[in-house]
C-alpha cells in the first residue's frame, strides 16, 4: 500500500476486445473527497475503465490503484459500487437487501440491519423496510441498491450510469444522496452520458471519447476552453456600432449573439455608447459544461451522448 491524496489513479490503461481497443491509453487522477464526473457517450469506454479501476477486469497495459492500493481488489471493503447492470433479490425485504449487501463488503449482517432500517427511514422508506423488493417502484428498488453500495461507509463510492431509467424526481433525490456523501468525506465517482448532472454534481471531470481520454480537470477548467457569450439587444438596428461586432456575430430574433472577443467588453461596450447603440440587454455567459464538451471531444460524440438519453 503507498501514500496517496488520489483516491483512484490510472496511467495509460489499456483493453482490447476482440481486436478492437475498448480503452485506449486513459491516465486520470481523482482527489480525495471530490465528486468526480465520468463523460461520454454510451460505448465510449467509461464502464471498460471504472470495471479496470476497481479490479473486476485486469488491464492489457497500463496501472491503476484504489484507495492507494496498487492491487485494487484490496480496497474492496472500503469500496461502494454501483454497476450500471442493476439486480436485486426480488423476495428479499428492502432491509435484508441493503444488509446483504453490506455483507459482501464485511459488513456483520446485524450491523447492516440496523444500519439500514436507518438509511431508508432518512431516505423516505421507512414504510417500505420490510417490504419484498418486488413490491417497490423502480425507483425505490433503484434508491435500495444505492443505500446498499453506501452501507458499509465505505471512503470511495463508483456509481456506472446512476441516474439511468429515473424520473425527474427520484434523479433529485439521488443527486441529493450524492451530495451527503461527499458532503461526509466520502470521494464518488460516477459515470454519465446526461451532461447536466455532472455540471451541477462535480468539481472535476473526466471526458471520454472512443475509449481516448479527451480532458480531465476542473469544470471550471473545461468551460474556460471558450470565450464567455454576449447577449447584446440594442434599440437601434444599425449604425457605425456595428463595426465594434464581431464577424461571426449572429441575430437571433432582437438578439444578437457572439463570443466576447479577446479584447475584453470594455471596447464593445465604448463603441455601443458613442454609437449610439441604445443599450437594452447585455449580459455575458460563461459557456456551460455541454458547450465545453463539444469543444473538446467534438459535434459527433456530443450527438452520441444526446442520442443515449
Amino acid at each position: 500500500m503507498q501514500e496517496s491524496r488520489f483516491a483512484a489513479e490510472a496511467t495509460n490503461l489499456v483493453k482490447t476486445f476482440d481486436g478492437k481497443r475498448a480503452v485506449d491509453g486513459v491516465s486520470l487522477a481523482v482527489p480525495e473527497g471530490s465528486i468526480f464526473g465520468f463523460l461520454g457517450p454510451n460505448g465510449a469506454g467509461k464502464t471498460t475503465t471504472l470495471r479496470m479501476m476497481l479490479g473486476i477486469i485486469d488491464p492489457d497495459e497500463g496501472s491503476r490503484s484504489l484507495l492507494g492500493h496498487d492491487r485494487p481488489l484490496e480496497a474492496a471493503h472500503d469500496v461502494g459500487y454501483l454497476p450500471e447492470e442493476r439486480g436485486l433479490y426480488p423476495a428479499m425485504t428492502a432491509r435484508e437487501a441493503i444488509a446483504f449487501m453490506g455483507a459482501l463488503r464485511g459488513l456483520p449482517l446485524d450491523a447492516g440491519r440496523t444500519r439500514a432500517t436507518q438509511l431508508l427511514e432518512e431516505n423516505g422508506l421507512g414504510d417500505w423496510t420490510m417490504k419484498p423488493i418486488r413490491s417497490l417502484s423502480k425507483g425505490m428498488a433503484q434508491t435500495v441498491q444505492l443505500l446498499g453500495t453506501i452501507v458499509h461507509n465505505p471512503k470511495l463510492i463508483i456509481l456506472d450510469e446512476p441516474f439511468s431509467g429515473l424520473d425527474a424526481i427520484n434523479q433529485g433525490k439521488l443527486e441529493g444522496l450524492i451530495r451527503a456523501q461527499a458532503a461526509a468525506g466520502t470521494t464518488v465517482i460516477f459515470s454519465t452520458h446526461v451532461i447536466a448532472h455532472a455540471e451541477r454534481l462535480c468539481e472535476q471531470v473526466a471526458i471520454i471519447a472512443k475509449g481516448k481520454l479527451a480532458f480531465s480537470g476542473g469544470v471550471a477548467a473545461a468551460r474556460e476552453r471558450l470565450n464567455p457569450i454576449v447577449r447584446l439587444k440594442t434599440r437601434a438596428t444599425d449604425g457605425p456600432w456595428r463595426s465594434a461586432l464581431p464577424a461571426a456575430a449572429t441575430r437571433d430574433g432582437e438578439e444578437w449573439h457572439f463570443e466576447l472577443p479577446d479584447s475584453g467588453p470594455e471596447p464593445l461596450l465604448k463603441a455601443l455608447i458613442e454609437g449610439d447603440a441604445g443599450i437594452e440587454t447585455l449580459s455575458i455567459e460563461r459557456p456551460g459544461l455541454h458547450d465545453a464538451f463539444v469543444a473538446i471531444a467534438g459535434e459527433a460524440a456530443a450527438a452520441e451522448m444526446e442520442e443515449g438519453k
